[in-house]
């Protein structure tokens, strides 16, 4: 008896799971957009944005929530300015500010301008870069030292992207200091 009421459940669900599938009228599908994307082919241009070619630029004369502005521009006039007219916000720097100092310089000005800023970097002694002058030899202020970080001088590039503004400054003492034991 128990076999003939397990047989007739079974074939009811068979029925009820069978009578729920139409061809002829499919389930509604919610976001049919994940089920059914459209392929875009990369680079190419979109109608997503209104010119066509570029993402939606921010409008003219903001700037991006925590910049300062650097109000000394990118050119010879600017970065004498910014040797006689700017000096460092950090008043006072802590002992762990100055380790952080030291382990920036190492990453990113070691390689060519030398642990000790005698310009003899790693780089510099196996011939790849030539001419990396020594902080014993240049008038430099922690003025210059950040202009140079934030836009570049020569074949140096600018570190503004890799470096935030106060990092920059903790550089430009720590070179200083340098300087001053050479």
């Amino acid at each position: 008896m128990k076999s003939i009421y397990k047989i007739t459940l079974l074939v009811g669900i068979m029925m009820l799971a069978s009578s729920c599938h139409n061809n002829s009228a499919p389930n509604y599908q919610y976001f049919p957009n994940m089920y059914e994307s459209v392929g875009y082919e990369t680079y190419s241009e979109s109608n997503a944005f209104k010119n066509g070619k570029e993402g939606q630029l921010p409008p003219d004369g903001t700037i991006k929530r925590g910049f300062e502005v650097y109000e000394y521009e990118n050119s010879t006039a600017g970065y004498e300015l910014a040797k006689l007219n700017s000096k460092s916000p950090l008043d006072t720097i802590s002992e762990k500010e100055v380790a952080k100092s030291k382990e920036l310089f190492e990453i990113y000005c070691a390689i060519c301008h030398g642990n000790e800023g005698n310009g003899k970097g790693k780089l510099v002694t196996q011939g790849k870069f030539l001419g990396v002058p020594s902080y014993k030899d240049r008038v430099i202020t922690e003025g210059s030292v950040y202009h140079v970080q934030t836009y570049g001088l020569n074949s140096m590039g600018s570190y503004a992207n890799q470096l935030n503004q106060h990092e920059r400054w903790l550089i430009a003492s720590y070179v200083i200091n340098l300087k001053s034991k050479l």
